[in-house]
């Protein structure tokens, strides 16, 4: 047998494996809207590779936007309704889908119950803007606080005032 010779970069030893659960103690909770976003792989543990959001909403969603990294939806329960370009596109439970770098898009729980899933964005970033905007909730299941006007009108001034910085831009409502 010949000896092969590698191209890899050495293991680094100073990261480890990651094993979580949704509902672990310490998992950083955030209530983003009207949902709970739990962060379960962010990219500091990842070197900024990427990051893992599970993420539980009742009702809504965000706004028309796009961003330059991956996003991947990994539907759990409930169902959504991804809008990507123009397409709509109904995803419920088992079902996958990955939305390209700077593809305008935006999703509404389409379900009478909540829709929990997985999102993942590649290169990490977004649990870093989520973490500015977000209220720190003590579980994964805890609903966020119901907004005064005034913090509404806060968040979304951080949003749009950090948006460029985290690769990210809200589109106007299609007419």
């Amino acid at each position: 047998m010949t000896e092969q010779i590698s191209t890899l970069p050495a293991d680094d030893l100073t990261r480890t494996a990651t094993v979580v659960h949704a509902d672990d103690q310490g998992l950083l909770h955030l209530g983003i809207g009207n949902g709970t976003y739990t962060v379960l792989v962010s990219g500091e543990q990842t070197g900024g590779r990427y990051t893992m959001i599970d993420m539980l909403m009742p009702a809504g969603g965000p706004p028309p936007h796009r961003h330059d990294f991956e996003e991947i939806f990994y539907i759990l329960e409930g169902e959504l309704e991804i809008t990507f370009r123009d397409e709509v596109h109904l995803v419920g439970p088992g079902q996958t889908i990955n939305i390209p770098a700077n593809a305008p898009h935006g999703f509404r729980v389409a379900s009478s119950t909540p829709a929990r899933f997985l999102c993942i964005c590649l290169p990490a970033g977004q649990d870093d803007y989520f973490k500015l905007v977000g209220e720190v909730l003590p579980t994964r299941t805890t609903p966020p606080t119901p907004p005064t006007p005034n913090v509404i009108a806060e968040r979304r001034t951080i949003m749009l005032a950090n948006a460029a910085r985290f690769h990210s831009e809200f589109l106007p409502p299609k007419a």
